[in-house]
């Protein structure tokens, strides 16, 4: 995948394509905290397509507000393709979206639950309009904490546009 040659077109495309298919997203965000939104919300027209968002930076909020479960979270910690699976499909239930994203995983300084700095995970969920059904994509970025945080959302957005823009 090629990083986008001017990152402030990546967000506009992305929420331009949405409204073209008439598609509404959401966001489910632990790494990010809400940067994701934020930057698909800088877009003038995002109203048309972004539904909201949870920032869930904590596991209980991931369990109570996406119904992330539990015993998931317990055994193997935020860091995981299924939890972040989980968040995506529980933004788009929360909020009615016909498209879920989420982000969940090590930003640092240091490690985090066993998982280096740079260890991400993105939900996809929505992949088929009709029927649903999710993913998660794995991400391993280089660099220091914001580095981290602004190459997710830009990855994200990619993927959004490869899959549904």
């Amino acid at each position: 995948m090629t990083e986008p040659s001017a990152p402030r077109d990546l967000p506009a495309a992305v929420v331009h394509g949405l409204l073209r298919r008439g598609l509404t997203v959401a966001t489910a965000e632990s790494l990010t905290a809400g940067m994701l939104a934020g930057t698909l919300a800088e877009v003038p027209g995002a109203s048309g397509t972004l539904q909201g968002g949870v920032i869930a930076y904590q596991n209980h909020v991931k369990q109570t507000l996406l119904g992330v479960d539990a015993e998931l979270l317990a055994r193997h910690g935020a860091v995981h393709p299924e939890v972040a699976r989980q968040m995506a499909e529980g933004a788009r239930r929360a909020t009615g979206a016909d498209v879920g994203l989420a982000t969940t995983g090590v930003a640092g300084p240091e490690p985090h639950q066993g998982q280096p700095v740079g260890t991400v995970y993105v939900g996809l969920a929505g992949l088929d309009r009709e029927a649903g059904g999710s993913e998660a994509v794995l991400l391993r970025l280089d660099g220091d904490r914001q580095e981290v945080r602004r190459a997710t959302v830009l990855r994200t957005l990619q993927a959004i546009l490869d899959r549904w823009a």
